[in-house]
């Protein structure tokens, strides 16, 4: 009997603790700089929490280090639930391979959900000869070495779609790191380079504008809003990359919370109108609970740490 008022002392506490949550304004750390698909998401989230919790949301961009100060940050903050991460992949199963860091990505945060998966293009300048997929590798196969593409920095998710499609298709090209998607795409709309793989959202107005042809999605299957551009896997057998963003707290945040802030944020974007909205961005809504999201966030830093280290890439 003693030990069972012992544990309900010990978690009564947190239980009052999560039903009165949130009592002060939540802060979502974004580790990118304004206007990208995780900062569109924080905004998102940021405008449409308050009306349930009666609580400000306040959108933080913590940049640098490769999102790695901003996930410090939240990493080292209280685990009350008050400080959010809103992140890409890379903090959690790229960078862990590529860089010594002062946090655990694995061990120091308790996952919320996923929030978005972003498919990826595949982009080539104009001025390169190749109308489809098909024949980007006949022509790559014939000019090993010479394709120039750039992506967001060596080991990158585009660098690594980028690696993985050299890979699986028997080409050779050229890789030309950048710091950041936007000067890359700046070196890609003259000519400087003549492929990217990258997100839709920073991609499609180039293409609607014709400065840039698309021959294929990195997406395991066609995507609807694209017409009828097909899947790099249509071509090479097994080949499908989606770069994925997701919420997480501290470690240790008490459950309840976690579970609150995941229901809550499902509720947002399940909306049909919002879904459709984002969709036209690129950015595809996924949710789930926290226990399957921990599960995937393993199972995706076991899958790229992998490819990182077999092709010994280092950060440039």
């Amino acid at each position: 009997m003693r030990e069972i008022l012992a544990v309900l002392l010990l978690v009564l506490p947190v239980i009052a603790s999560a039903q009165k949550f949130p009592e002060r304004p939540i802060h979502i750390v974004v580790p990118l700089p304004p206007g990208g698909s995780p900062d569109t998401l924080a905004r998102t989230l940021a405008q449409a929490l308050p009306a349930a919790w009666s609580q400000p949301v306040v959108v933080e961009n913590r940049t640098g280090g490769s999102q790695n100060i901003g996930a410090e940050f939240v990493a080292k903050s209280a685990p009350d639930g008050y400080t959010w991460l809103l992140a890409t992949d890379n903090v959690f199963s790229m960078n862990p391979y590529l860089t010594k860091l002062s946090f655990d990505p694995l061990t120091d945060f308790a996952p919320v959900t996923p929030v978005a998966r972003v498919p990826f293009l595949l982009v080539v300048h104009p001025s390169l000869p190749v109308k489809t997929l098909q024949e980007l590798i006949v022509y790559a196969k014939a000019h090993p070495g010479e394709i120039n593409y750039g992506s967001a920095g060596s080991g990158n998710t585009q660098h690594l779609a980028a690696l993985q499609l050299e890979r699986l298709s028997g080409i050779r090209m050229n890789h030309v790191p950048y710091r950041g998607a936007a000067p890359a795409i700046t070196d890609l709309l003259p000519g400087r380079i003549q492929l990217f793989i990258g997100a839709a959202n920073q991609l499609l107005p180039h293409i609607r504008e014709g400065r840039l042809r698309l021959l294929a999605t990195t997406a395991p299957r066609r995507l609807a809003h694209l017409g009828d551009i097909p899947a790099i896997g249509e071509a090479v057998p097994g080949y499908a990359v989606e770069s994925w963003l997701g919420v997480f707290m501290p470690a240790k945040t008490p459950t309840d919370i976690v579970l609150r802030a995941s229901v809550e944020i499902d509720r947002i974007l399940s909306a049909p109108e919002l879904k459709a909205k984002l969709a036209l961005q690129g950015i595809d809504v996924m949710t789930s609970t926290p226990s399957e999201f921990a599960r995937f966030v393993r199972d995706d830093n076991k899958r790229w740490g992998s490819l990182i280290k077999d092709s010994n890439i280092r950060l440039e």
